[in-house]
């Protein structure tokens, strides 16, 4: 069947991707796996090559693009090589939409520009110990302060991917209590700088997989945030933070097909160099049905998330067809990756073959940005029942 998602811009993009991740990604990824965490100037070149800013607008340095298959081939080519571009995902993926939707033009013209260069790493910060996927029951605050002139931000958050080396976090926090009748009223947004007083990094979390991608627990003490720095308008950002999860989900999904895709490449290579009882892997008829039946089923999550990303890019795609997405290609990459993990034998357990690393990576999908039993319950409600 052949693939129309990607034209001949997609191709050429492609194309420089993969040249530029065996030139600067490859030799040194090893270093950054046992540092756990890419270095900081890596986000600049990602800047010089124009990763960040596809889909800001060319007023503020950006290529002015509105499509998402751009980061489609980011996607299938850090898959196919093995390799991450540390926590500059969230970078692209989370924290533009909130910027591009949110931001006045004032602010636009303070980030964006340093957005697209990577002066300025940004992060989103949600998650709050003990409260999980339950945003409405945040405990961080922020309180104006009588002279109106900023907000007095206190408070924690974990799991905050890129919050090592971010220099701006969207920060969730409560300007006002919650009503007996909403839960979620009284939630704002603001772009915080993390060189404020009183704000600091904790731990840097040690994941089971993603180990290129800086993970942090954040701490916030008296932080002054200026009130030109609240994104949208006060207490409503519980009804913000809902409007992207299309787009999260539909990278997730996107980059889990990519993933199962990759773990195909990489059985298929070994099984043809590997030899037991004196043939190949590849030779045994077990090997052959097994990665037979993968490759069908990464034929199927390739058509949905190239369905996905169709939609995602002419602004019709649904939560719930996100949410099916995003169910589907996790799911298949979850026992693709896991199928070839096994024709690696032992090997497959080793970190030094990508496809133990890709193992690890791959777990987080089916948990983050919704876990499955959320997907099916919106799939389900989608459905009427």
């Amino acid at each position: 069947m052949r693939r129309t998602v990607f034209n001949e811009d997609h191709e050429a993009f492609r194309e420089t991707i993969r040249a530029f991740i065996e030139a600067e990604v490859v030799p040194v990824y090893d270093e950054w796996f046992a540092a756990g965490q890419a270095p900081r100037d890596f986000y600049y070149k990602l800047g010089e090559l124009g990763i960040f800013g596809i889909n800001v607008p060319e007023e503020f340095g950006g290529a002015g693009l509105e499509s998402h298959k751009f980061e489609a081939v980011l996607y299938e080519e850090t898959a196919r090589a093995g390799v991450q571009f540390g926590g500059s995902g969230v970078h692209v993926l989370l924290a533009l939409p909130y910027i591009k939707m949110l931001a006045t033009d004032e602010q636009k013209k303070r980030f964006l520009p340093k957005f697209v260069s990577g002066e300025e790493m940004w992060a989103i910060a949600m998650t709050e110990p003990g409260t999980g996927s339950d945003l409405a029951g945040m405990k961080s605050t922020a309180k104006l302060s009588e002279d109106g002139t900023h907000y007095v931000l206190n408070g924690a958050k974990t799991f905050i991917t890129g919050g090592v080396h971010a220099d701006r976090v969207i920060v969730c926090a409560r300007t006002s209590a919650p009503t007996a009748e909403d839960r979620r009223h009284g939630i704002s947004l603001f772009a915080v700088d993390t060189k404020s007083e009183g704000y600091s990094v904790g731990r840097k979390l040690d994941k089971l997989g993603l180990k290129t991608s800086d993970t942090a627990e954040l701490a916030f003490v008296d932080v002054k945030v200026p009130v030109e720095d609240l994104l949208g308008e006060e207490n409503k950002g519980f009804s913000y933070l809902g409007h992207n999860l299309a787009s999260e989900r539909w990278g997730i999904a996107f980059g889990a097909y990519a993933q199962a895709k990759a773990a195909v490449r990489f059985a298929k290579q070994y099984v043809q160099e590997r030899t037991v009882f004196g043939k190949p892997v590849a030779h045994f008829q077990n090997t052959k049905f097994e990665l037979a039946a993968c490759q069908a089923e990464v034929d199927a999550a390739e058509a949905v998330a190239d369905r996905a990303t169709e939609a995602l890019d002419a602004g019709e795609l649904t939560p719930a067809e996100a949410a099916s997405a995003k169910l589907f290609c996790t799911e298949v990459a979850h026992r693709v990756i896991d199928r070839c993990l096994q024709l690696h034998g032992g090997y497959g357990y080793m970190n030094e073959y990508p496809i133990a690393r890709l193992y690890a990576d791959n777990r987080v999908n089916r948990i983050y940005g919704g876990t499955s039993e959320i997907m099916k319950s919106i799939i389900a409600k989608d459905m009427g029942l």
